[in-house]
């Protein structure tokens, strides 16, 4: 009674806030209020406006538990007189208006608001002014106040209770006497009036949960608190065998389902969802299990194949200090999740007959359906590319097509498999928060996010590339999750109630702090047991669920928990050294993926030192295995297409430059999403001193790109590369959606889309980079060469690699060649042939094998920019494309309405120059069948058929 009566003399009402004023105060709903805010004061700490020429008041109205939840007025970032404050040349910038007609509040509206939210900025946005703990400045709304005692304004309106405990219901007010009345469960058990002190109502014996509101009312205004009294009802009772955390389908009967969530330290978790009307009932309290701290509850009662959804309500009955009692959240391993904040803003297009997101819910929700049909797998067991001959395409699927979805990439399968690339490497899929992200900020590591497409579109895509012979790899986030993370927030600190914090001391997953020096998000402990289980359940369900070859695991340098605390930079010395812990985690990692499949990529972003980086690239080499490190080389490239004097040593693109690397292992690339595009780099600073091979010329910087692929994908061991980097994209990784360019704010917005909408891939210089690079890979695929030995000569303008196999007998391809000249002007260089080899020396780009150079010659002269690659005999690979394209041909050519073929087919597929379908038609059809295209734009387009015999064959047309 004591820690009662104390809460009670201090409950005042909000006053003025040093650095922020009302006039009147408090404020009144319908009377003229001016709100000044001194700028130039320094009692708050977070963030300032420095001497701006306006300063705009971003207010919004609100209930005690969100001060913007009914009303808010304010463009952010936008000068555009809206909340324009003005200057009262003292430093101070005031405002004045009346809340209710300012915000167009209804009288219900009015009746409900009792809190203003206020936050100052610049006209622009990019500086602001906050309260002292950076959250916003809060104001009280009316003279007539309630605040509640029990439960507290911090618990969210949730007391929760030991089964047979008792609790007492607390309320103060305000502005005079007024009357209190209790409803529980919608019937009012209790009055109590002409007073400002409410404590009459003493709760006993409870073993049900309670739904409540408390009832003021002063002066014919109405004030009602909406509180909930939550029941400890756990029973314990042994988990079932077979099941894991998550969802567990009833393989016989599609009626029943059974959930379960790990939550050590929590004393009860109740399920609420569609199927029981979102109450929490006794019925619907889960069980636990003590030994493995696992809840559990079968759902019964379904029915077959409806969507539903559901949630947890996870609660403490002692939470520490500052932790809440009750916590609301989705099923941390949900396959699919509804959000309150971004679902709204997906396009029909990309994921038609979205679930509906509940109404009256609050957090993300879990969608779970019985009786679901199987996906149709058209390839159920792919045989994927040896990791010695990948050439990976990273794709960031927001910036790939217009749509930002997964059809976008099916559309665009054969622009792919023309560019003869055998793996897509996708940046994050997984649920993460917003919508236009990079991924990165992952809050589900098991959800598709629906942005992107549903759970069977995606299915569709990994299968349509494993017809191609495309691997899917997926990047993923394991380093750390963000605040919308279920086991973040069962676990978080959140002194203020707001549902949202950080992870609190107690949280098994989760460090407080991270443990190395490359913070992002909530780190993840990988020491836990706990995060242990999660990560491979996670690993498990997208091999099993969706197919998945391979994953490329973000950021392995924060699985260590030896590094100090990260938020003040961390220690980035230990961080980069050798850690034992990370060795070994990682390493259990891998193993299990390969348990679960043996032939999956495991990709590591360690970007380390050698001695622990070899850990894993040589572990487990002699069964076919090993971890394959990615190996950035974009400032050693960068300088040889721009032609300057900077570090041009590219020995590191293979494993040899790496010290202890048995194998080749090193996912070497000169691009990816986190760095600057060469082209950009070439036309903003390479070389000018030859007027006639400027490089900062677009067209010069185009034709030198042939060449970077040759002296790049070429090396010996897996290769990647950045998506347009095949067609010369230039603009910078710090493009704004507008266009226009800013390195402050812009690295991660969604780009615009000029490789499209200017049909690049016509574009002379630009077609003949992506053709170029086209016929090295499928060299480097398909010549056994290339998964040999190699050497590199670098460190000027004019690098060389030879590639070789001597186990290769020499009527085979078992010597190749590559020289290239990256000056700004033409060189004679060195041949040095291997004269043991052959007396003629093959060009292999020339697919027709013509071109050769005698063993006798000393020396050739390159042009700027480009690149010879030779071998000691011709390769067939470049002659297939020829070949497919003379075994059936169209009729007219070129037409304006209509074609006919000389073969029999039963598929025929148009696309344009882009890869993408434009016309398909199905059947069985003969040499006397015609094909409509009178509706396509005139231009060329490529013809796929499949014949008789099942091949596909290739052929263009032009349409007038």
């Amino acid at each position: 009674m004591k820690k009662i009566l104390l809460n009670i003399l201090l409950l005042l009402p909000l006053i003025a806030i040093a650095q922020v004023t009302t006039n009147p105060s408090p404020i009144l709903i319908d009377e003229s209020v001016t709100i000044t805010v001194d700028i130039n004061s320094s009692d708050t700490n977070c963030n300032s406006i420095s001497n701006p020429s306006k300063v705009y008041a971003h207010l919004g109205v609100g209930n005690d538990s969100d001060e913007y939840g009914i009303g808010v007025v304010g463009n952010w970032g936008e000068d555009d007189g809206i909340g324009e404050m003005t200057n009262n040349n003292d430093g101070t910038w005031s405002i004045t208006f009346t809340p209710n007609t300012y915000f167009s509040l209804t009288s219900e509206e009015e009746s409900l608001v009792t809190k203003m939210g206020m936050v100052f900025r610049s006209p622009n946005g990019d500086q602001e002014l906050k309260a002292t703990d950076c959250s916003n400045f809060i104001f009280n709304i009316g003279a007539f106040q309630v605040n509640m005692i029990n439960p507290s304004s911090s618990s969210n309106g949730i007391i929760v209770v030991d089964n047979g405990a008792s609790t007492q219901i607390l309320a103060q007010n305000t502005g005079g006497n007024a009357d209190y009345e209790l409803f529980v469960d919608g019937v009012s058990v209790h009055t109590q009036n002409s007073t400002t002190f409410y404590n009459g109502y003493i709760f006993t014996n409870l073993t049900e949960n309670k739904s409540c509101e408390l009832v003021i009312t002063q002066d014919g205004v109405n004030i009602i608190k909406p509180f909930s009294i939550i029941v400890n009802n756990t029973i314990s009772e042994t988990l079932p065998t077979g099941l894991k955390d998550g969802i567990n389908y009833n393989s016989t009967d599609n009626s029943k389902a059974t959930l379960v969530l790990t939550a050590p330290n929590k004393d009860f978790v109740y399920v609420l969802g569609s199927f029981n009307n979102w109450e929490a009932s006794n019925e619907y309290a889960m069980k636990k299990d003590n030994a493995t701290d696992q809840f559990w509850l079968e759902l019964t009662g379904l029915t077959s194949q409806q969507v539903e959804t559901y949630q947890y309500w996870v609660g403490d009955a002692s939470p520490i200090s500052g932790s809440p009692a009750l916590v609301k959240v989705a099923d941390p391993y949900s396959p699919l999740v509804l959000s309150p904040f971004d679902d709204q803003y997906i396009p029909e297009t990309s994921y038609p007959n979205m679930p509906i997101y509940p109404a009256g819910q609050e957090f993300e929700v879990t969608v779970l359906q019985t009786g679901q049909t199987s996906y149709d797998w058209q390839v159920s067991d792919f045989d994927k590319p040896s990791k010695e001959d990948l050439v990976i395409y990273e794709v960031l699927i927001r910036d790939f097509d217009t749509d930002r979805n997964f059809q976008d990439l099916i559309d665009r399968i054969d622009y792919f498999k023309n560019l003869n690339i055998n793996a897509i490497e996708l940046m994050p899929i997984m649920e993460f928060e917003g919508n236009e992200s990079w991924g990165y900020n992952t809050a589900f590591h098991m959800a598709i996010d629906k942005f992107y497409g549903s759970q069977e579109k995606f299915k569709e895509l990994v299968d349509i590339c494993h017809q191609n012979g495309i691997a899917v790899i997926l990047d993923i986030a394991f380093n750390h999750a963000y605040g919308r993370n279920p086991m973040v927030r069962m676990w978080m600190d959140d002194p203020d109630g707001d549902g949202w914090g950080g992870p609190s001391t107690e949280n098994p997953y989760f460090n407080v702090l991270p443990t190395h020096s490359y913070s992002v998000g909530n780190d993840f402990n990988h020491s836990s047991t706990y995060t242990k289980n999660y990560v491979k359940q996670v690993v498990d369900f997208w091999i099993e669920e969706y197919n998945i070859d391979g994953f490329r695991w973000d950021l392995t340098k924060g699985f260590t928990q030896n590094c100090g605390n990260g938020s003040d930079g961390g220690d980035e010395g230990c961080t980069g050294s050798y850690q034992q812990d990370r060795v070994d985690v990682l390493k259990e990692y891998a193993d299990h993926s390969w348990d679960t499949d043996p032939d999956h990529y495991v990709i590591f972003e360690h970007l380390g030192s050698d001695n622990e980086e070899k850990e894993w690239a040589n572990y487990r080499l002699d069964e076919g295995k090993g971890i394959m490190m990615w190996g950035i080389m974009n400032s050693p490239y960068s300088e040889l297409t721009m032609a300057e004097t900077g570090n041009k040593n590219i020995s590191r693109m293979g494993y040899n430059a790496h010290t202890g690397f048995n194998g080749p292992r090193v996912v070497g690339y000169a691009e990816s999403h986190d760095e600057e595009r060469l082209m950009y780099k070439n036309i903003a600073y390479g070389n000018t001193s030859n007027s006639s091979h400027n490089v900062q010329d677009l067209n010069t910087a185009l034709s030198r790109m042939s060449a970077l692929g040759a002296v790049s994908v070429m090396i010996p061991g897996p290769k990647m590369i950045w998506h347009f980097g095949e067609l010369g994209m230039e603009n910078s990784i710090f493009t704004c959606s507008d266009g226009s360019y800013s390195n402050d704010g812009c690295k991660l917005s969604t780009k615009p889309q000029p490789q499209w909408t200017n049909n690049w891939i016509t574009d002379a210089l630009r077609s003949e980079i992506y053709n170029d690079w086209s016929k090295l890979h499928r060299l480097k695929i398909e010549e056994p060469v290339f998964e040999g030995d190699y050497t590199i000569t670098s460190g000027d303008l004019t690098p060389r690699i030879d590639v070789y196999d001597n186990s290769i007998p020499t009527s085979q391809l078992r010597n190749v060649i590559i020289l290239a000249n990256f000056d700004v002007v033409s060189q004679t260089v060195n041949t040095n042939f291997p004269s043991e080899v052959t007396t003629t020396w093959f060009d292999l780009m020339d697919a027709t094998g013509g071109t050769t150079i005698s063993n006798s010659t000393s020396t050739i002269t390159i042009p700027a920019g480009q690149f010879r690659i030779l071998g000691n005999i011709a390769s067939v690979a470049l002659s297939v494309d020829d070949e497919a394209l003379s075994s059936f041909s169209i009729y007219p050519n070129p037409t304006q309405t209509s074609f006919s073929i000389n073969a029999n087919v039963s598929n025929l597929e148009v696309y344009d120059l882009t890869g993408k379908l434009v016309k398909s038609f199905k059947g069985e059809f003969t040499n006397t069948d015609s094909f409509d295209i009178s509706s396509l734009n005139s231009g060329m387009y490529i013809v796929r058929i499949e014949n008789e015999t099942n091949q596909t064959l290739t052929t263009k047309l032009v349409k007038l």
